[in-house]
């Protein structure tokens, strides 16, 4: 992460197994809805770091799947292990970004737990993943376990109002030795959005407000984008 000399850290996105750091011209700031203190921002990328991401994706995928389910159960397992073990820290971030009170962010990263514990098996290939603020480390992991499982790479846009928890929970795939690309994110608002609907994804997966999702099909629609919304 870098440290921007007039304002809070920057977190970057994360593709290919490590932090990519790019020079966009607009930052979202992220502040604590409780208190309206400026935490962190965001870069706001488009279209070229979309297709980083999701080259990393295709690149990542093959082999992801060679790997067959049992295999990948072991690094779900191993993820969720690691979760649990800095639970506290996850519980914070959410707290910062979102306002929860304690038991809501501890609700929210054992939700996240369990999801990746007991991942059934969704679809694969190459998805995109677009998140809402209200439940982001827990609809980012109900959303990702299945396709995860079935043996998908993942490319994740988070809400640039709650992204903290969802870079570390990338971060630390690579902490539990995952295989470098499966699962990849990218910063941004609508211009990422957009730049992610214009690459070779297979599926785009929205987790979120029903009004948000709408907005979010209309632009995968105009794409050409296989489109799913799923329950937040």
């Amino acid at each position: 992460m870098e440290f921007a000399s007039d304002g809070p850290m920057a977190i970057p996105m994360w593709v290919n197994g490590h932090a990519f750091l790019t020079v966009t011209k607009d930052f979202f700031t992220v502040t604590n809805p409780q208190t309206g203190e400026a935490i962190r921002r965001v870069p706001l990328c488009g279209a070229s770091e979309a297709a980083e991401a999701v080259q990393a994706a295709q690149a990542a995928q093959p082999a992801w799947a060679e790997m067959g389910m049992p295999a990948r159960r072991v690094c779900l397992g191993k993820l969720s292990d690691e979760l649990d073990r800095y639970a506290g820290h996850f519980a914070k971030l959410l707290s910062q970004d979102c306002g929860f009170d304690e038991a809501q962010a501890a609700a929210e990263v054992s939700a996240a737990v369990a999801a990746l514990r007991g991942a059934s098996v969704g679809q694969t290939g190459v998805i995109g993943v677009v998140l809402d603020a209200g439940r982001p480390l827990a609809g980012f992991a109900e959303t990702i376990a299945p396709a995860l499982m079935a043996g998908a790479a993942i490319v994740v846009k988070p809400s640039p109002k709650a992204p903290s928890a969802v870079f570390a929970l990338t971060e630390l795939t690579s902490r539990c030795e995952w295989p470098a690309g499966v699962v990849n994110l990218l910063q941004g608002d609508m211009a990422a959005l957009e730049g992610l609907c214009g690459t070779a994804i297979d599926r785009l997966v929205y987790c979120g407000n029903a009004a948000l999702g709408a907005q979010v099909g209309a632009i995968a629609e105009a794409a050409g984008k296989p489109f799913e919304m799923v329950a937040a």
